[in-house]
């Protein structure tokens, strides 16, 4: 199966509906494993899409659900929105994972961008640490223009 960066459709269809608000909506971000049977993009719409394929990541470190974002702050780089966070760190971790899924918790975990690593992200006995890119118009992880 296959997992590919992007925006989720549903995501941007609900923004324009009111119904996320990430500046104060509790965001997470779960990690999926490489031997995933299910596919993710633009097109995935909740966690359970990830949960209901068994396609989350189990191992060493890492929780069901994944990590809280933190630091999410929604603003305008000229004529594109874009938000932000810190970056998110899985402590003493053993596991392999390929991609994430950002997702509102608060919004009955609805999905809001696929993650793909490019291929498998390894950690033993160590930390695991995503750092996102600057928050600007060319960069940001969500990005709406």
């Amino acid at each position: 199966m296959a997992i590919t960066t992007s925006i989720c459709n549903s995501f941007l269809g609900e923004l324009l509906g009111g119904v996320h608000d990430l500046d104060t909506h509790t965001i997470k971000m779960a990690l999926i494993k490489p031997s995933m049977s299910g596919t993710y993009n633009d097109e995935t719409t909740n966690y359970s899409d990830v949960t209901g394929t068994s396609d989350e990541l189990s191992g060493t470190g890492y929780t069901t659900g994944g990590k809280l974002l933190t630091s999410v702050t929604p603003t305008a780089d000229g004529t594109t929105a874009i938000t932000n966070f810190s970056a998110v760190t899985w402590t003493s971790s053993s596991f392999t994972t390929c991609g994430g899924l950002i997702y509102d918790t608060t919004d009955s975990n609805s999905a809001c961008a696929v993650l793909s690593f490019g291929g498998d992200q390894t950690v033993s006995t160590g930390d695991f640490q995503i750092q996102f890119p600057a928050a600007a118009a060319a960069t940001a992880i969500i990005r709406i223009a």
